[in-house]
């Protein structure tokens, strides 16, 4: 799995590295092919609200966007093709308030941020109450064993 990460902006509380392998994480736990990409950019919250009511009709920042790129029901490519999961993009401030709201560490929320992302990605929503739940319990599932392949980290963000 390929990920291109930009940090426009909240560089000081992102690491690049972690985001890359917690990416990586969730596409094998998805069972996406070893030749897929995704992208995901930082932005403020001028330029994620502009995003946010461009796209959703909705005003001021959202936490998390996704744009699907190759649709899953087409298939994976063939060997050697790059399948284009698509991109997130990420208000880092909004997660800061959330974080605090829910009384973790902004790491804990951008963890979570990602791979919501990745879920609506991969075809999840969370219209339906059932559709919702379905996601919920797949997000909960990634999280938790991401965290526990980190030694701990959980424990560390708090």
């Amino acid at each position: 799995m390929k990920a291109l990460i930009t940090i426009d902006h909240g560089e000081e509380g992102l690491d690049a590295a972690r985001i890359e392998a917690l990416i990586s994480h969730v596409a094998r736990s998805l069972g996406l092919p070893a030749q897929s990409e995704v992208s995901i950019t930082f932005v403020d919250d001028a330029e994620m609200a502009r995003l946010n009511e461009g796209y959703r009709g909705k005003e001021g920042p959202t936490d998390v966007l996704s744009f699907e790129c190759d649709n899953l029901d087409d298939c994976f490519p063939e060997d050697g093709q790059t399948f284009e999961a698509g991109d997130i993009i990420i208000a880092p401030d909004v997660a800061v308030g959330q974080a605090q709201d829910l009384g973790h560490s902004l790491t804990e929320e951008v963890d979570t941020l990602i791979v919501h992302g990745m879920l609506h990605l991969m075809g999840y929503d969370h219209v339906e109450d059932d559709e919702a739940a379905l996601m919920q319990e797949e997000q909960d599932a990634l999280l938790a064993s991401w965290w526990a392949s980190q030694e701990g980290a959980r424990d560390g963000m708090r």
